[in-house]
């Protein structure tokens, strides 16, 4: 009876404002964080130019999920910070790191001023806001739900689910903004640093809305009835009892919940972008508007499980991913590109190549080289967007283009860069005749059609995450619940999502099929499903008061 009058009370004057807190930095957050991302390609040419194009993006793309990687470290450390001390103060100390390394990156000389220096400096940076968001998003997801009333937390939570999104639409919407007020040559030169600087004004805003907010009730009551934890890593990770819940949590929830949100919010966009050859521009028009549209969702499926459950939701989606996202993003190139779809029916292309002599082009270190036949003429068919098959042989690769054969190079021979110009141009001849388009004609695209794919990615994405936060919110106790629940958020989000852009499009570069980098998100979130389907319990109903 209690329980059903707590929830039927409704959202108060002092729930909207933390509501509002919450999230409005978190947008900012998120807003920073991806910044990076939506500019990795302008980024990969002002700090990583000392590559080729190729190997420069994806190690572009590795730096962007540098910020990934040490998520669970700021986990670990924030979580700690958060059980020990408190909500509030914790993510105010998380908002002023990410939002002061963000400002420097719009300050940061690029590779043909410092050369080296450039990229290390900017990974350092990256280190420091992935650190800030692995304690960001726990103590929010926290202090929100200790406030929300029982049978309303995925209601209140929803709030917290929807900044990825929003920050992932104000970052486009910025620089989309930037790009119509600049030129091509001006905004590569200097207009990529603006969404940047900019963030400095949304920082003091959002620190001064986080500085009204009281300490989290649930908390403020733990501590003064001294049941707090005094080692609550210990508590967390060294204790089966509850580092068996970060497994489950993290295997049976957030893997998939990550790479299902990552394929449909950002590799999407890249998938429109660097495989399929959409303008930038217009790429962004479109996703931002599946994005505007499909946020709402995040609130309907979190308001839904608190009704039926959270379990049913988040599995329901990775099962749903899992069956459409090949049939997607084949319809993505039929809308997207269709002169592109026609020229790989009617005239596909192959390497044919000796495997020894191929790479998989994943430059970890920004060192390494890819100057075999089989890397330099495989690296020049992802630069143009095209799709390839591969044919073992011996000897030096070819590619073939429909009827045509064209001879590819070693890349430390000699006289490589007359080889070079040679080779390019026999292959943008061969690619024209056969009729693989240069870029994706914008009249030919159907924008309705591709805005309505990504809506259906968009419900996968928020079906997964819409009830994620009061889910692992229910799993842990009070007190140690923001470290506990930090951890697997961000080892999935970080590690398994954080990667899937890098790891996708270098699988693409590696096999030539521009659907195979589906099949990391693919394996993962079906996996989650089985882990979960077994070993994930519904919370929906649990109190969440208890210390």
């Amino acid at each position: 009876m209690a329980q059903s009058e707590t929830a039927a009370k409704g959202m108060g004057g002092n729930e909207r404002l933390v509501i509002f807190a919450s999230s409005a930095g978190t947008v900012f957050e998120w807003y920073d964080f991806y910044l990076y991302g939506s500019l990795a390609a302008t980024i990969s040419k002002q700090f990583f130019s000392g590559v080729n194009p190729t190997a420069g993006y994806i190690f572009a793309l590795l730096a962007f999920a540098a910020g990934f990687a040490v998520r669970p470290f700021g986990a670990l450390v924030f979580g700690r910070l958060g059980d020990l001390v408190g909500r509030k103060y914790t993510f105010l100390v998380t908002i002023l790191i990410m939002g002061l390394s963000t400002f420097a990156v719009g300050l940061l000389p690029t590779y043909a001023d410092i050369g080296l220096m450039a990229p290390i400096i900017l990974i350092a940076l990256r280190l420091l806001q992935g650190l800030a968001l692995g304690g960001e998003y726990g103590g929010a997801a926290t202090y929100v739900a200790e406030h929300a009333p029982n049978g309303q937390r995925g209601y209140f939570t929803s709030f917290i689910q929807t900044t990825a999104t929003l920050g992932l639409f104000l970052s486009l919407l910025v620089i989309l903004g930037s790009r119509m007020s600049l030129t091509p040559e001006q905004f590569d030169a200097w207009g990529w640093r603006i969404p940047f600087l900019v963030s400095i004004v949304l920082l003091a805003i959002s620190v001064w809305i986080r500085m009204k907010l009281h300490e989290s009730p649930v908390f403020q009551k733990m501590k003064e009835e001294g049941t707090g934890s005094k080692a609550p890593i210990t508590e967390s990770f060294l204790r089966w009892g509850n580092l068996k819940l970060v497994l489950i949590a993290l295997f049976g929830l957030t893997a998939g919940q990550a790479v299902v949100w990552y394929t449909g919010q950002f590799y999407a966009q890249i998938f429109l972008t660097k495989i399929l050859l959409v303008g930038e521009q217009q790429a962004y028009l479109m996703v931002a508007t599946a994005l505007l549209l499909g946020t709402p969702m995040f609130i309907v499926f979190a308001r839904l499980s608190d009704r039926i459950g959270r379990k049913p939701i988040i599995l329901g989606g990775c099962a749903l991913a899992v069956v459409i996202f090949m049939p997607v993003f084949h319809g993505l190139t039929h809308y997207a590109n269709p002169a592109l779809e026609s020229a790989i029916a009617t005239s596909p292309v192959v390497v044919a190549a000796d495997p020894a002599t191929c790479s998989f082009q994943l430059n970890l270190t920004g060192k390494s080289t890819f100057t075999s036949s089989c890397d330099v003429a495989k690296a020049a068919l992802v630069k143009r967007g095209v799709p390839y098959g591969n044919e073992a042989v011996t000897g030096d690769a070819q590619i073939r283009v429909g009827s045509a054969t064209i001879a590819s190079y070693d890349g430390t021979a000699a006289d490589a860069k007359e080889k070079a110009a040679v080779f390019d141009a026999a292959l943008a001849e061969a690619l024209k005749a056969a009729g693989y388009p240069p870029k994706a004609d914008p009249a030919q695209i159907d924008s309705v059609m591709v805005v309505a794919l990504l809506l259906v990615l968009m419900i996968c994405v928020t079906m997964v995450y819409g009830p994620m936060a009061a889910m692992l919110v229910e799993m842990f106790p009070t007190r140690i619940r923001y470290t506990s629940m930090s951890l697997p958020y961000h080892i999935g989000n970080g590690w398994f999502g954080g990667f899937l852009p890098a790891t996708s499009v270098a699988i693409v570069a590696s096999t030539g099929n521009i659907y195979d980098g589906l099949w990391y998100p693919i394996v993962i979130a079906g996996v989650t499903c089985v882990i979960g389907l077994i070993f994930v319990r519904e919370t929906k109903d649990r109190d969440i008061h208890a210390a």
